[in-house]
């Protein structure tokens, strides 16, 4: 899906949708003050679309005035959604002072970090998050488009397929590093968190492809050492790769289950050292505050949540499992380097 949305003027917003399908009619659904109140198939035709061999017929083109959804020129905040990937294609933000530019948060962890997306989400006029789930045609247009002049974008993707697409000077990345034991451990602890949902017919489809590891990980108990090395030993192929080295995969990788070498870390640390903003979670007032630095904003720096309890005791254990050093030798160089940098120059 490729989309485009001309300068909102107030009384109209014009916008064009083309979906992946070249036959199908672009649908989308509009909401005001957070309530959606209207849905539309597409009934302008744009010619040079259609010359251009992008749709079949050009009918891809909207535009929404009052007469079409009362109120909405005068709605402070107005959200337009492709109705079948509910990608956002238009955010009218109720804040006059939005920040211009783009702002990509590198997700590396299983367990999504909100806190930093919640303090940030409205100073921005559109925000996409957990957008490592978006087809690469959705990802190319966010990252490249340059009518997305104030944009958040979050979530874990894999840098190297998609650093190629940062377009232009106003793209700023970030990427807050994890504790790799500790990583492991969310992981591991995510797998057996998702047992009842891979038990249930008609919520497996959830787990994907880790249907299979989700079944396995909940017959081990991860309290019990011996327990835990017998998993390691007859780790399922989706789980090696979930757990071996995470952060040099999703740095150095271009597809998820591309085979990591030696050589992977070297890109990895390569392309790590161009991420403009790097902070480890251990010192995460330092990342948070050189964030807003970066972007002007006058805000207290939030106070992240306490690891689970836990999650720390499993960590623990895994630093004493040589197997589990083993899978993360690269991410612990990586993460050893960025936290002895960031010791040097903040105290906690």
């Amino acid at each position: 899906m490729r989309f485009y949305v001309d300068h909102d003027l107030g009384f109209r917003i014009r916008c064009w949708v083309v979906p992946d399908n070249p036959a199908a009619i672009s649908r989308v659904y509009v909401s005001l003050e957070g309530q959606r109140v209207a849905e539309f198939d597409a009934w302008m035709v744009d010619d040079v679309i259609r010359i251009q061999g992008l749709h079949a017929t050009g009918q891809c083109v909207f535009e929404i005035t009052d007469e079409q959804v009362q109120g909405i020129s005068s709605a402070r905040r107005v959200e337009i959604h492709d109705a079948d990937t509910n990608v956002l294609i238009y955010r009218r933000s109720p804040r006059p002072d939005v920040i211009r530019g783009k702002v990509l948060l590198v997700d590396t962890s299983i367990n999504s970090d909100s806190l930093l997306q919640s303090v940030l989400f409205d100073r921005f006029q559109q925000s996409y998050f957990e957008i490592g789930g978006l087809a690469d045609e959705v990802l190319r247009v966010l990252f490249e488009s340059p009518w997305l002049t104030s944009s958040l974008l979050s979530g874990a993707i894999l840098l190297a397929r998609y650093e190629g697409h940062f377009a232009g000077e106003n793209l700023l990345t970030s990427a807050l590093i994890h504790d790799p034991y500790v990583e492991m451990a969310s992981r591991l602890l995510w797998l057996q968190a998702r047992a009842p949902v891979a038990a249930d017919p008609a919520q497996a489809w959830r787990v994907g492809p880790l249907k299979e590891t989700v079944e396995t990980v909940a017959t081990y108990d991860f309290t019990d050492i011996k327990s835990l090395k017998r998993f390691f030993r007859m780790l399922p192929e989706p789980a090696y790769r979930l757990l071996y080295n995470p952060l040099t995969r999703q740095f150095s990788t271009r597809l998820p289950d591309e085979r990591l070498t030696p050589g992977h870390s070297i890109v990895a640390i390569e392309i790590l050292a161009r991420v403009g903003v790097v902070g480890h979670r251990d010192y995460f007032e330092a990342f948070a505050a050189t964030l807003f630095d970066r972007l002007g904003v006058d805000a207290p720096v939030p106070t992240p949540p306490a690891i689970p309890a836990e999650t720390l005791m499993l960590a623990e254990r895994l630093r004493g499992l040589k197997v589990a050093q083993e899978m993360l030798v690269f991410d612990i160089a990586m993460t050893d380097a960025v936290r002895d940098a960031i010791a040097k120059g903040w105290t906690v």
